[in-house]
């Protein structure tokens, strides 16, 4: 379709954008990037659209009528076509209103005789008729001849054959409108959940779309109300200083369902339309809005600026929504608080979000003190101390400034020259700042300028800063230290005290910056680590040890891995012999000290799933399955060994399944009957030996009989 056509039929209401789409996200430089390569003639991309005479809800105000028939509604492609709707038209399309415009695109600006692209720059494009904002060129508001006349009029000689170049130019800008954009189109008979599942499985496949967004495009499917009733949401917590996103709230709701961080799945289906409004219901009229608040009074957060990553609330909004939104005790605040310092400090969701999140949201969901089970898991990959080293040559982008910054609001510290308490003050100019304490133009002069990287750090670092508030941070200017903090110690004797900053005078010098820096250091970790430690008492938890954790492990003597409980993955059909290899582990571990059998990972610790045994059973799942196994566990111990002994669950990693078979040691040996090559019956007894399930012949039988049961 030519790009001109899609913009008419974007005017024309014959192309829509559906609301399950996300918002426009491209920058300046994305829509620059665009425009050069269909100047250059260079691929970009494809079109999917949606024939449908049945749409779900669409982006604007215009509302579907059975009487237009089939409408086409854009799936992919949305950011390119915003994109070109904005630099051909300047104006906005009609399915976007300029609040949901995060980046305005529209202003770029050609050279129209090197084809040159540059949004404006004064210096560069004022008084110079070659540059051009590009949306004059294709509304032919601007032509050739009338750059020429202006060049002209400045005196410059210009020759045919320049003139030539500049009209050739202006035309390759005005063909763009004749370019095609290659177009797939899903047909007319699709529902919208195959729409949603064939607009997935294209973003899928690149790297546009996260997880979060692809799950907010499957619930918008099934719930038109969603995204508008999550964008509410948010712009009220912003008007709070709680800035959060769409991935967020997503993030939010999976964690709330299924104590999840990774399987953005689950939300795909239509089934979890009742539970995920309910769910909803509870998030936006009660536990959103009291986690903003405990953390605002407890934890002394004013806005989500200061927090290195947000996603360290979603335990916490698990937490309270498991109690249902009601408010929690004195003893579970302190803790979760004292949790949330702890995770900002050691940035526990600076990487590996999803993973981290699901081994977390579990102890939220399984443990009676998750609190203390959570700052224990930190414990096990961190040190909890701070030490004056952590501070050195680290500027405020630390997450220890942050920490630094909570704990002065909770002494009540205040401005060094308002005295103004730092707690959250109204009006744009008390908004809080961090200033040099040692400022950075005398520090300069001494030696600690970009020429020396070392001492350049030590000159930024987060001891040589203050907070103050802006207006305060203005009168300051570039005050020797020595005068500035003479003159707060005099106006406000206990402001340097709260600030943590050394009261010695002698090292407001700045011959002794790094001795200043030294005992600051000193201060801050002594009383941050005081600080910490006494929010709460907190005890060691028992934290469940999670499927990855037991596959790093490695197979053991209590630990063994089946790729399958009856497939054969090498001969693509079922074998009994395979049953009769885990009927042999079980009775090991029953004959020993007990153990796991984990079906569904091979001997390398590769999850492999159950899919392959599920088809085996005529197309069942984990019912079939547990059902099948429970039965051929029953015929070789009998049900009550096996209602006692052996415990069975399952795990869910990604797409995959794995069966968890905990077997319990027996009081009493466990013989097993097996047929031999023969086909005869044979009475068998087996043991663990290291990784693996040994036979032992009657003449070793005895001895062990002797030493394990007796």
């Amino acid at each position: 379709m030519k790009i001109s056509t899609i913009l008419e039929k974007i005017d024309e209401n014959q192309l829509f954008v559906p609301a399950f789409q996300r918002e426009y996200v491209w920058k300046r430089e994305d829509a620059k990037q665009l425009i050069d390569s269909l100047i250059k003639e260079y691929p970009t991309g494809t079109m999917l659209t949606w024939e449908t005479n049945k749409p779900p809800e669409l982006k604007g105000p215009h509302i579907y009528s059975e009487t237009q028939g089939a409408v086409r509604l854009l799936l992919d492609g949305q950011q390119r076509v915003t994109t070109l709707y904005m630099l051909i038209n300047g104006k906005f399309p009609p399915y976007y209103t300029a609040a949901e415009i995060t980046n305005d695109t529209r202003g770029l600006h050609v050279n129209l005789e090197t084809l040159e692209l540059s949004y404006h720059m004064k210096s560069k494009m004022d008084n110079n008729p070659l540059w051009q904002n590009i949306t004059d060129i294709f509304q032919r508001r601007i032509r050739s001849r009338d750059i020429v006349n202006q060049l002209a009029d400045r005196g410059e000689r210009v020759s045919r054959e320049r003139e030539n170049i500049i009209d050739d130019n202006a035309r390759t800008i005005e063909n763009i409108l004749s370019r095609e954009f290659p177009e797939q189109t899903i047909p007319i008979k699709a529902s919208v959940r195959e729409a949603i599942e064939i607009f997935y499985k294209v973003n899928a496949s690149g790297v546009a779309l996260t997880d979060a967004e692809l799950a907010l495009a499957q619930i918008s499917g099934y719930w038109p109300q969603a995204r508008d009733k999550f964008k509410a949401k948010l712009d009220q917590l912003h008007s709070e200083g709680y800035v959060f996103s769409l991935d967020f709230i997503v993030y939010a709701l999976l964690g709330c369902l299924y104590h999840l961080g990774s399987d953005m799945k689950k939300l795909h289906d239509s089934d979890n339309g009742e539970k995920l409004r309910e769910a909803w219901n509870l998030l936006d009229t009660k536990v959103l809005d009291y986690v903003v608040n405990l953390m605002r009074t407890n934890a002394y957060i004013d806005h989500t600026d200061e927090i290195n990553s947000p996603y360290a609330l979603i335990p916490i909004i698990v937490y309270c929504f498991d109690k249902k939104g009601l408010p929690l005790s004195e003893v579970e605040i302190r803790k979760l608080v004292k949790w949330f310092f702890y995770s900002q400090v050691r940035t526990r969701y600076v990487s590996q979000l999803p993973q981290k999140l699901d081994r977390d949201l579990r102890i939220v969901c399984e443990s009676p003190q998750p609190f203390d089970g959570l700052l224990q898991t930190i414990a096990e990959d961190n040190r909890l101390e701070i030490l004056p080293a952590e501070f050195v040559g680290h500027g405020i982008r630390h997450p220890l400034f942050s920490m630094m910054r909570w704990y002065f609001k909770s002494q009540g510290a205040v401005c060094l020259t308002t005295g103004m308490t730092l707690r959250r003050n109204m009006g744009e100019k008390y908004q809080l700042e961090r200033d040099h304490i040692f400022p950075y133009s005398k520090l300069k002069a001494a030696g600690y300028g970009e020429g020396n990287r070392v001492k350049y750090a030590l000159a930024q670092e987060l001891t040589n800063r203050a907070i103050l508030t802006q207006v305060a941070n203005r009168s300051k200017s570039d005050t020797n230290a020595i005068d500035y903090l003479a003159g707060v110690k005099e106006r406000f004797p206990r402001a340097l005290a709260l600030q943590c900053i050394p009261e010695d005078e002698s090292l407001w010098e700045i011959e002794r910056y790094e001795e200043f820096l030294e005992e600051r250091r000193k201060l801050l970790a002594r009383q941050l680590n005081h600080f910490l430690e006494n929010i709460t008492a907190t005890e060691d938890s028992v934290i469940p040890v999670t499927l990855e954790d037991l596959i790093a492990e490695g197979e053991s003597d209590e630990l063994e891995f089946k790729s399958t409980l009856r497939w054969d993955l090498n001969e693509g059909t079922i074998n009994k012999r395979l049953e009769e290899v885990i009927t042999k582990t079980i009775a090991a571990f029953t004959n020993s000290n007990g153990g796991t059998l984990l079906v569904g990972v091979s001997d390398d610790g590769s999850i492999l799933g159950l899919e392959s045994d599920y088809h085996s059973l005529g197309g069942g799942d984990r019912d079939k399955f547990e059902l099948h196994l429970r039965n051929l566990l029953n015929q070789q111990f009998g049900a009550a060994l096996v209602s006692t002994k052996v415990s069975v669950q399952f795990h869910e990693v990604g797409e995959k399944e794995v069966c968890q078979i905990e077997v319990l040691s027996n009081k009493t040996p466990v013989i097993v009957n097996l047929k031999d090559k023969n086909g005869q019956s044979a009475e068998k007894f087996f043991v663990r030996s290291g990784n693996s399930s040994l036979e032992l012949p009657p003449s070793e039988m005895s001895v062990y009989l002797k030493d394990h049961f007796s």
